[in-house]
């Protein structure tokens, strides 16, 4: 950290440099499907990875950001990264880096790909950490690019409008690389489709190379090579159908890949994962569920608003906690007309957390009513003593769903 840059300055210069020195692993990679988006990318490559693992394939993954354990961003050929091997590999980034400037995520990335190059598999599925263009996975040239559902977030580094931020993800559009396209606002699309045209890669665009709905508790997917009637996907919510669109639209593309695999065994925590054990359900109680969620942007907000609908009715109470950084107006409006009460925290150990009173008091600007915490273990106790059959929910950022489930197995 010491050798991290005052600014982060987007660049691409450094990795270079560090995988230079590491004799470009980048180029020895097995083929790479690379995924970007500003919500949904870490979903859709869920069920990329369960289709072809379910399909017997060896899958190297790298995802950020990581929740409970760092070695969740490295997955080797279907396995976490060992604790060995990721020391080792660390160190000798560090040694060939030096004393050069390098951010935290360039040089895990650098770790990451360096790990992949020496282990056998048949894909490696890369998900960018911020934006596309400069981010540090965009270093080589994959056989796939998709990118999910683009919307604000990370204004401060990505731009302030939707076009600005569709131009960083639609950096990841190759020359020639065919790239799987959600269904995206009309000025992000726009952009996705220019850049696509400028560089000659393939678009396959959602509702015009593919389609996918839910018909009577069943997910259909249709493309020119036909029709697949499959399960639901596991993870819930609306906004899971068009992220399993993309997943199965990728597959197809690669031609291989079991497609109810994809969706049924996939798993992606803190995206509206019910807690079994641990403190939190503890002090709920038996009558009670607690769910864990880690969007944090308007979109988010809006999708698991209306995932929670869908779920058998039960009152709602949620725990929330969020970033400075974050607008936590936007992102709980959709929450006004499906929860009974918000219970405000600050974030256990980050000091950019808001305040439980600033969370408290932007919840009560638009009509939640609220109070505040001291934990969630406190909120839960809190709402158990007067609400033994509460749907509770923790939510509001990917830190503080870290914090729970380091203690929340």
């Amino acid at each position: 950290m010491s050798l991290h840059p005052k600014v982060i300055d987007l660049s691409l210069d450094r990795m270079h440099a560090i995988l230079a020195a590491l004799g470009d692993p980048q180029h020895r990679l097995p083929p790479v499907v690379h995924v970007a988006g500003t919500n949904g990318k870490g979903s859709t490559q869920a069920m990329i990875r369960a289709g072809l693992e379910g399909a017997g394939h060896a899958v190297h993954a790298y995802t950020s950001p990581h929740l409970a354990r760092f070695h969740e961003r490295i997955r080797v050929a279907g396995n976490l990264i060992a604790e060995d091997d990721l020391a080792a590999i660390l160190a000798e980034c560090e040694v060939a880096n030096g004393d050069e400037p390098i951010t935290y995520f360039e040089i895990t990335t650098a770790a990451a790909l360096l790990a992949f190059a020496r282990s056998p598999a048949d894909f490696t599925l890369l998900e960018v950490g911020l934006g596309g263009r400069l981010d540090a996975t965009n270093v080589m040239r994959p056989a796939l690019s998709v990118i999910t559902p683009v919307s604000i977030d990370h204004q401060q580094f990505l731009g302030e409008t939707l076009e600005e931020i569709a131009f960083e993800k639609a950096g990841i559009i190759k020359p020639g690389v065919p790239c799987v396209v959600t269904a995206q606002e009309p000025d992000a699309m726009d952009v996705i489709t220019r850049q696509g045209a400028r560089m000659g890669a393939p678009l396959l665009i959602q509702n015009q190379d593919w389609q996918v709905w839910e018909e009577r508790g069943r997910l259909v997917y249709q493309d020119e090579h036909g029709l697949e009637d499959l399960p639901m996907p596991r993870l819930i919510g609306a906004h899971q159908v068009t992220n399993a669109g993309a997943a199965l639209a990728a597959l197809r593309h690669l031609r291989t890949g079991d497609l109810e695999a994809a969706m049924t065994d996939a798993h992606w925590p803190a995206r509206l994962q019910r807690l079994k054990s641990g403190p939190l359900t503890d002090a709920a109680g038996p009558g009670a569920e607690v769910w864990l969620d880690g969007g944090h942007n308007a979109a988010a907000g809006e999708a698991l608003a209306e995932a929670l609908t869908r779920l058998p009715a039960r009152p709602l109470y949620m725990i929330c906690g969020m970033l400075k950084t974050k607008d936590v107006r936007t992102y709980l409006k959709p929450f006004r007309d499906v929860t009974r009460e918000l219970h405000a925290i600050s974030i256990p150990g980050e000091a950019a957390t808001l305040t439980a009173a600033e969370t408290e008091a932007a919840a009560s600007s638009i009509g939640i009513p609220a109070r505040q915490a001291d934990s969630p273990l406190d909120a839960v106790r809190q709402i158990a003593a007067h609400h033994p059959d509460a749907r509770i929910l923790v939510c509001g950022s990917l830190y503080l769903a870290g914090a729970v489930l380091r203690e929340n197995a």
